[in-house]
């Protein structure tokens, strides 16, 4: 990896094995955009468009003849002075005008790259990283803005941020701030996003772009089941195994906008960053504001090398430290199984049977501090109900641990009831809007987590649970979006600061949890993949994905979410059938083989399971804890398949190929398709374990598997591979 600053020719030119990201200094003023893509040696000056003279467009003191700031590349764009498109940037200055001029005042070339302060970051040492910092200024104004690159390694991306400091005597007022601004040539491109609902999170939305804006948002006060913060720009006809790719993911859990306008010459400007439709900052005189970090990604390997450059990096540089690269423990969640009714003589029934059947965690889930057997009361107490357990959450503990397994807690520290002690004695801690009536979600409200005594109690509540070492996982979850936001304590000129400043204070306990105890594994959760990001696992080590636990919806689920996550973090349970949530019977292997390559869990009543269910679930376990640490950092694969009524995984090391076939439903019009697998060494043989025969690695991705038409709906087959010496 390198930054090379050829300061004759004002080129800056990014690059390492995988990419390059040029950038030249116009007039020694304007920072404009160049190339972004595949490795090159050197830049040269190819690629920049002639531009010819033409009407109803501003005009300007440059070098470049007729050219417009209209269709000028800029790495941070500005409205006001002539360019019309989608700004990076926009200030309100004291005198109430909207305007700033920044030019480019000097570059520095670091080694490693800076934290962001309060915010959830990519993690890299000196020798890991180099970082540009491009500094631009508007002296009038009072405004410094310093641009962020920083190449990681020989990875295939580039991370991006911005610093923004008031140095001037007078406030300033920032109404947008995104976190990176990119253009691309005049081609066609296709937009892909990930869309979706409760329990029907991670859908992949495809189309060709056209002209003027395109976007997907989050205004819900989380990154949302609605929309992942990430959005690709990819060449016509890219699969899974091909084609040009270009990236965007935001590391961070609140609101955003992704979107990208194609102006009228074709040119594409593609930006993300936090939604400035609920978003203004007041920035003093010597204030800094950070936005968050993003993530460029490119690839020209298809989806699967995009998902790659996203699953190394969150591997090496954004997971807690603690838990990444380790086994996730195979867990049993109550939830399913006892709901709200919990009591000390099923958890004892429910962990010595987890135990026989070879799981290592129980988790016992809502309903352990409740009132009622339901969500209308007491969030915010979290008073364990001792009628319910005797003793409370320590003889919970006990006893699961007697029974040989660790112990996991369900919490939702953000939520409040109106029913509950804390909101008789802490109304006003709740987000609300003075004067106007409350908006429930779950039967519950929002504390306002930018205030430090409703942090300073989350803390103390978690630390008194926390403190005697008994619970070794808790799953933090969110179970409604954000209304009525305001806070009390932030004056007139600071309201709109309210919604960034609840997902900063979400982070200041998320870090005191674990820099405290970062030995518990925490799951995030809201109410499934609702705040499913970076940001989140910047601070928990893995996310549950969705509450739907049907098997057939969970292809398509965490297939989604593999786009941009590696499948230790993705939780993914075995249930019962037929499904709660869809009321679909899937066989109890297809359920399994469906959560195998992932983060392994279950979540039924053990006691209804019959003993040829039991025995297969023994078996899954064992299977599972065998296979894990191999497979741990394998490289996973998507498969484009013959036809949509399959879907395909595969996860692959040096030495062996795990790969999971589904085959949706009973149909003998799509039976003889073949099925290549990848990542294989082309010139090793692998023997199949099943069959014990052996095969090329190169036949086996030339030409491909075939599988069986089996007279069933949602049927799995395996293929297990594993490499021999020729």
């Amino acid at each position: 990896m390198e930054i090379t600053y050829h300061q004759d020719q004002q080129i800056i030119h990014i690059r390492n094995k995988k990419i390059s990201y040029v950038i030249e200094i116009v007039d020694g003023k304007y920072p404009m955009h160049r190339y972004f893509g595949k490795s090159i040696r050197k830049y040269r000056g190819t690629g920049v468009p002639r531009y010819f003279k033409r009407g109803y467009a501003t005009e300007h003191d440059l070098s470049i003849p007729h050219a417009s700031f209209d269709d000028l590349p800029f790495e941070y764009p500005l409205r006001g002075h002539g360019d019309y498109r989608i700004p990076t940037f926009e200030i309100k200055q004291e005198n109430g005008m909207s305007y700033a001029d920044l030019t480019f005042t000097g570059l520095k070339i670091t080694d490693g790259k800076p934290e962001l302060p309060g915010l959830p970051s990519i993690t890299a040492s000196g020798s890991e990283a180099k970082t540009l910092e491009l500094t631009c200024e508007d002296a009038r104004a009072g405004l410094q803005v310093t641009l962020y690159y920083t190449v990681i390694g020989e990875e295939g991306v580039i991370l991006r941020h911005q610093k923004i400091e008031n140095t001037g005597a007078r406030m300033l007022k920032l109404e947008n701030a995104q976190s990176l601004s990119l253009e691309l040539p005049a081609q066609e491109y296709d937009f892909l996003s990930l869309y979706g609902t409760h329990a029907k999170e991670a859908n992949r939305f495809r189309f060709r772009i056209h002209h003027g804006i395109q976007k997907t948002e989050s205004v819900r006060g989380s990154s949302s089941p609605q929309h992942q913060p990430f959005f690709a720009l990819a060449s016509p006809g890219t699969s899974e195994e091909n084609g040009e790719i270009h990236a965007f993911h935001l590391i961070y859990s609140g609101n955003f906008l992704a979107q990208t306008e194609c102006d009228q010459f074709g040119n594409i400007r593609a930006q993300i960053g936090i939604h400035p439709d609920t978003f203004c900052w007041e920035l003093s005189p010597g204030e800094v504001f950070h936005t968050p970090e993003a993530v460029l990604n490119y690839s020209d390997d298809g989806l699967n090398g995009m998902s790659h450059n996203f699953h190394t990096l969150y591997r090496r540089h954004l997971f807690p430290r603690t838990f990444a690269g380790k086994e996730r423990p195979v867990l049993l969640n109550s939830w399913e199984g006892m709901y709200y009714d919990v009591s000390l003589d099923k958890i004892e029934e429910q962990s010595a049977l987890a135990k026989k059947l070879g799981m290592e965690l129980f988790v016992l889930d809502d309903g352990w501090f409740r009132a009622g057997n339901d969500s209308r009361s007491s969030m915010g107490d979290w008073t364990c109900n001792e009628k319910k357990l005797p003793g409370g959450i320590r003889a919970a503990a006990e006893i699961v641990r007697k029974n040989g397994l660790k112990f996991g807690l369900w919490f939702e520290p953000e939520a409040i009831s109106r029913k509950s002690r804390l909101y008789e004695n802490h109304p006003d801690w709740a987000l609300h809007v003075p004067g106007y009536p409350m908006t429930e979600g779950r039967h519950e409200y929002l504390l306002d987590l930018t205030r430090e005594d409703v942090r300073d109690y989350l803390k103390e509540m978690l630390d008194s649970y926390l403190k005697d070492g008994m619970i070794d996982y808790i799953k933090w979850d969110m179970n409604r979006p954000l209304t009525d936001v305001n806070s009390a304590l932030l004056t007139a000129g600071k309201k709109g600061e309210t919604f960034h400043r609840y997902i900063l204070g979400l982070y200041d306990i998320l870090g005191w949890l674990k820099d405290t105890y970062p030995n518990v594994l925490v799951e995030g959760c809201s109410s499934g993949g609702a705040r499913f990001d970076p940001g989140m696992l910047y601070y928990v080590s893995q996310n549950w994905a969705s509450d739907n636990t049907d098997a057939f919806d969970r292809t398509a689920i965490q297939s989604g979410f593999s786009l941009l996550y590696p499948p230790e973090v993705i939780g993914a349970h075995v249930s019962i059938t037929p499904n709660h949530q869809t009321g679909r019977t899937t066989p109890l292997d297809t359920r399994y083989q469906t959560a195998r390559l992932f983060n392994l869990g279950y979540e039924l009543d053990l006691t209804k399971c019959t003993e040829e269910e039991k025995d297969e679930i023994r078996r899954q376990t064992a299977e599972h804890i065998a296979e894990r640490s191999r497979f741990l950092d394998g490289t996973f694969y998507r498969h484009d398949v013959p036809n949509d009524n399959y879907v395909m995984w595969s996860v692959v090391t040096k030495t062996e190929c795990l790969a999971v076939i589904f085959q949706k439903f009973f149909d003998p019009l799509r039976s003889h398709g073949r099925f290549r697998l990848l990542g294989l060494d082309p010139d090793a043989d692998y023997m199949d374990t099943e069959s014990q025969k052996v095969y090329g690695g190169d036949e086996l991705m030339k030409i491909g598997v075939t599988v069986p038409l089996v007279k069933e709906d949602f049927h799995a087959f395996v293929i297990h591979l594993e490499r021999v010496d020729k």
